[in-house]
């Protein structure tokens, strides 16, 4: 399965989905133009993911910010890991925040009572 690689923009996050090296993030902005446009290419690789996962597959989510739109994505896409738990898979989410971020870790403690995947919420002190 190929990598999913997508560089940032202002208005997008980094996107970094490798299989191969069991390495998976989302981190930076997200408030792109066409929400659906740029997130049903990572819906749909970790759709195709979850048919053969590996053994353990842990999700870093480390974004600064993220629009209306973008968190409805993005519960679309934690749904996915969601069936893929229910299915017997083994994922977690690790949600990142900024320590003065209260925004961030709100959204993040939002997801982790919608979703029944192991969420663990992450503070990141600030250099």
């Amino acid at each position: 399965m190929n990598p999913l690689i997508i560089q940032p923009t202002i208005d997008s996050p980094y996107v970094y989905l490798d299989k191969q090296n069991n390495q998976f993030e989302i981190s930076g902005k997200s408030l792109p133009e066409n929400v659906n446009i740029f997130y049903q290419p990572i819906i749909d690789w970790f759709n195709e993911y979850f048919r053969n996962p590996n053994e353990e597959t842990v999700i870093n989510f480390k974004l600064d910010y993220l629009n209306t739109a973008s968190s409805k994505a993005l519960l679309s896409l934690l749904l996915v890991v969601e069936d893929a738990v229910k299915n017997g898979h083994h994922a977690r989410i690790k949600w990142y925040y900024e320590e003065d971020d209260e925004d961030m870790k709100d959204i993040g403690e939002e997801y982790s009572n919608i979703i029944q995947v192991p969420f663990e919420i992450i503070q990141i002190d600030n250099e």
